[in-house]
Order: C-alpha cells, then sequence, then structure tokens
C-alpha cells in the first residue's frame, strides 16, 4: 500500500516478526487466536487505525488500516484487526457508539438479522466471537438501519473454528434492543459486505506474496542431482504462477483500496474479490506443487497461509456472489459504455 505511512509499516511488520513467529501461531490454533499478538498490537494501538480520533479510534487513513491488514496476512497472525478496524469498529464508529479497549467482532451475515417487534434475533457464525468484547450487528427494519452493539454476555457462543483453526464461533441472539446499546445510522448492508470483502482481499494478498517468496526460497534451497530445483523448467512454471498471483492481488487490493478512498467502491470491491479468489486457487496450487511433501508437514509453515487463503475465500460472500456483482454491474453499464467503463 504505497500512500501508507512507511513508518506505520515498518513498526508493525517488526512487531509481528518478533511476536507472530511459527511456534505462536501452532500455538494459537487451539485457542482460536493469539492472545500475545493480539496486545502487541493493541497496545500500539494498530488495530483501531483508519477509525477517526474523534470516535475513539486511532486516527490514520484507509491505506494505513489496509497495510497493517496486509500485513497481518503476511504474517498469518490469527487475530481480529480486520473486524475491529474495517467492519465491526468502523459500524460502531459510525454510529456513535463506545469502542472497547478489546476486539470488536460483526455479524457479516446479513440474511441471519431479524428484527421481530422489539427482539433481534439472529443464529449464525461470526468470526472471532468468543474473544470480542463487543458484536456490531446492522440491523435494518421498517425503512431504518440500526447498528447494534452487544456484549458478550447478551448472545450464547459457542466455540468452532475455520479451515485454518481460527475462531469462528455460532452465535445465538434473541434480545430485546432496549438492552443494548444501538443507534440509527445510513449505512446500507452493502456498503458492510464490500468493506468486509475488501479485508479478506487486501489480506489474501499479503498472504499470497508471503507464499510465493516462501516458494522461491526453498526451491532455490532445495537441492536435486546437484543443483537448485528452482532451476528446473517444471519446477521454474510454479514459480512463475506463484509470482504472477500475487501481484495480481496486490494490483487488485490496491486499486480497491484507492477506490474507497475515493468514494463508491462497489464495481472495484468486487472485481478485486473474483480476482484474488482465481489468484488463490492457481498460487496455493502452484506453491504446494513446488514444495512437494515438504508443503503439507505440520512442521512446514506453508500450511498457516494456504489454509486461511481458502477459508477467507468462503467468507463475506462466495465467488459466485461476487462474479454476478461483476456481471450485473457490467450489464446495467450497456454495451455502448462498457469500453469507457471498463477504462475508466
Amino acid at each position: 500500500m504505497s500512500a501508507a505511512d512507511p513508518l506505520l509499516v515498518e513498526t508493525v511488520e517488526r512487531l509481528l516478526a518478533n511476536v507472530c513467529t511459527f511456534d505462536e501461531i501452532e500455538h494459537a490454533e487451539p485457542e482460536g487466536w493469539s492472545a500475545a499478538t493480539w496486545t502487541a498490537l493493541a497496545d500500539a494501538g494498530f488495530p483501531l487505525v483508519g477509525i477517526d480520533e474523534a470516535t475513539g479510534g486511532s486516527g490514520g487513513t484507509i491505506f494505513d488500516a489496509a497495510a497493517i491488514l496486509s500485513a497481518i496476512g503476511r504474517f498469518a497472525a490469527p487475530v481480529p484487526v480486520a473486524e475491529t478496524a474495517l467492519t465491526g469498529g468502523w459500524l460502531l464508529a459510525r454510529a456513535g457508539l463506545a469502542l472497547p479497549d478489546g476486539p470488536v467482532t460483526v455479524v457479516d451475515d446479513q440474511s441471519s438479522i431479524t428484527l421481530v417487534g422489539d427482539r433481534l434475533q439472529f443464529d449464525t457464525t461470526v468470526a472471532w466471537a468468543r474473544h470480542a468484547e463487543r458484536i456490531a450487528v446492522l440491523a435494518t427494519a421498517n425503512g431504518s438501519t440500526t447498528v447494534v452493539s452487544l456484549r458478550s454476555d447478551q448472545v450464547t457462543v459457542t466455540p468452532g473454528s475455520n479451515l485454518a483453526g481460527e475462531a469462528r464461533d455460532r452465535v445465538v441472539c434473541n434480545l430485546a434492543l432496549r438492552q443494548a446499546e444501538t443507534n440509527i445510522v445510513d449505512i446500507t448492508s452493502s456498503s458492510l459486505v464490500e468493506r468486509g470483502a475488501l479485508s479478506r482481499v487486501v489480506m489474501a494478498a499479503g498472504a499470497l506474496g508471503a507464499v510465493a517468496q516462501m516458494t522461491v526460497d526453498y526451491t532455490n534451497q532445495r537441492h536435486q542431482f546437484g543443483k537448485p530445483v528452482a532451476t528446473f523448467q517444471a519446477v521454474q512454471l510454479h514459480l512463475i504462477t506463484a509470482a504472477q498471483s500475487a501481484v495480481r492481488a496486490q494490483m487488485a487490493a490496491d486499486i480497491a483500496v484507492r477506490a474507497l478512498a475515493m468514494g463508491d467502491a462497489s464495481f472495484e470491491i468486487a472485481a478485486a474479490r473474483v480476482i484474488v479468489d482465481d489468484a488463490i486457487t492457481l498460487g496455493t496450487r502452484a506453491a504446494h506443487q513446488a514444495h512437494g511433501a515438504m508443503g503439507v508437514t505440520r512442521e512446514y509453515p506453508l500450511h498457516h497461509f494456504t489454509r486461511r487463503l481458502w477459508a477467507w475465500r468462503h467468507e463475506w460472500g462466495t465467488t459466485r456472489d461476487w462474479r454476478r456483482r461483476v456481471g450485473e454491474r457490467s450489464i446495467a453499464v450497456g454495451p455502448d459504455n462498457l469500453f469507457a467503463f471498463a477504462a475508466d
């Protein structure tokens, strides 16, 4: 993220390199997150970067927030920074509701949320719910949209996990709104979903970059027949595919973040999600092919990244959902304006 503060990027990467080690990620999996990594990031104010200081955040731009999320992906950090900064925390701040000292998460499945009379009801999977101090909910009824801030003792949480072992918990809520902190906002569910999808795009771009570099390093260190396997033509094809996938993902993420900074980024985020989902498929396959059996061992860190990448593909909408959005927007533009629209 070239527009991000270089000192911020350097600092967060140094911090993650020190605390979010291979052993820490391994030890964190049974709990669904790394408390040590979260504490180190929170002490430096990183989880609230991108949220205005006037609303309780750490300040900074969307480029700064994206740079931190990219680093989260590059280090496979099992912490709810995306939810605290870009979605759940953002919702609370926009609604004028207090941000807690600890993690924030958000209900991403908008179809699961209902308002029956004065009662908020949902039963769905929520990222990091068991570790969050607040769960943000965007509920729509009778033409108005309300942000609800829930405490952990106001819902029932059943622990679960995604493919990478990150906390993805079942949360059941049946609560009278008067018992929760609420405020009416002018935020649409689409804008929330887009920000959520963007968080996965940016983290995936960071993770794919790490995967590509890891694959280059390994194939240069591994020797067969007296020379590095990276010199073999078949392996070089895998290296090229992994590198191309990482670059495509990073370009798509950069364009989407820049569009969001300028205003409406609905098309750019949808397109980025499609591009990144394809890059994940090709890049992870190429990396595992180049690594061979080593890539699927527990003791080697490749799986920390590839399992996350495949888990993130299924969060905040599926590839089919985002392809449909790109198609619908392109059709709406019309054939006479399609070239100008794509070139803009």
